[in-house]
């Protein structure tokens, strides 16, 4: 019977995920560059990627964003001593809805509390009106900042939590 375990990615999980990330975006290069510089990010240390496995597959992910550099250097988001950003979250359409993610989250930010970090920020496009009213369950309530990414139409919205 296969479970769902929760674990900091290795660089196995990195790559079968990003494999899938691409293969799932086929035609859109954006997507090579990410997996290049999330993986490179990992090995210096200014982020930390966790998987959701499904046995030995992982099917979920998030990255624990430090340094602000990772994100166009906003140290409102991250600043490698009190503030880090959750980042990427992703879970396979087959396993959403069953709490996974919720319990990604929860590692993530036992892994940032443990590491000395205060506060965690988050972002959600605009018009993922959803994806916001699960954040704000989560604890997620103080608006931080608004941006447009990665060329969107629609801003990310950014809010925080105190850990």
């Amino acid at each position: 019977m296969n479970e769902y375990t929760y674990r900091a990615a290795t660089a196995q999980d990195l790559d079968l995920i990003w494999d899938k990330n691409i293969a799932d975006n086929l035609g859109d290069d954006r997507w090579v560059a990410w997996k290049d510089e999330v993986i490179g990010n990992n090995r210096r240390g200014v982020s930390k990627t966790f998987v959701v496995l499904y046995g030995e597959t992982p099917i979920g992910e998030g990255t624990l964003v430090f340094a602000p550099e990772v994100l166009d250097g906003r140290p409102l988001l991250a600043d490698n001593q009190t503030r880090a950003n959750v980042s990427a979250l992703r879970m396979d359409k087959r396993h959403r809805g069953k709490g996974r993610m919720s319990g990604l989250v929860k590692l993530m930010e036992r892994y940032a509390r443990d590491a000395g970090y205060q506060m965690i920020t988050i972002g959600v496009e605009a018009k993922e009106t959803r994806n916001l009213g699960i954040y704000l369950h989560w604890g997620y309530d103080t608006y931080v900042l608004s941006a447009f990414e990665d060329g969107e139409t629609d801003p990310t919205l950014y809010y925080s939590k105190e850990l």
